[in-house]
């Protein structure tokens, strides 16, 4: 497995920004990580990339730290809708679009349902959460 320093350095594509995504998600502790590819069904972006936090402070600690960690390869974050409420934290990075909830959010959008039929990119060999 890349490390993540590994991985910063080569994000380019859609899909290595949304797999570095769900690198520091992972490295964050976030929980119900997935990719999924959308791009077939919206035109905002093509990937989304899910994840749940424990709480407010860490829903809001891991959108931060995924723009701290893009920034660095020079991808803005082009909008965030969310991030004072801290249950459902949407970050804008053009081609992917990250979602940080909390258990109970999550739950009840159930975004994964809503996209259901697009496929989810196996992240299997980049995180390390069960």
């Amino acid at each position: 497995m890349e490390n993540l320093t590994e991985k910063i350095k080569k994000a380019e594509t859609p899909l290595e920004i949304a797999e570095l995504t769900a690198s520091v998600l992972d490295a964050k502790k976030a929980s119900g990580i997935k990719v999924l590819h959308v791009e077939e069904r919206t035109i905002i972006a093509d990937y989304f990339v899910v994840c749940t936090g424990t709480s407010r402070t860490q829903v809001r600690a891991l959108a931060d730290e995924v723009d701290f960690r893009l920034e660095q390869v020079g991808i803005k974050n082009l909008r965030t809708e969310g991030a004072d409420e801290g249950t459902w934290v949407l970050k804008d990075y053009g081609s992917v679009i990250l979602h940080v909830f909390d258990a109970k959010t999550r739950d009840f959008y159930n975004i994964e349902k809503l996209y259901d039929g697009t496929t989810d990119v196996d992240i299997s060999d980049i995180i390390t959460e069960d």
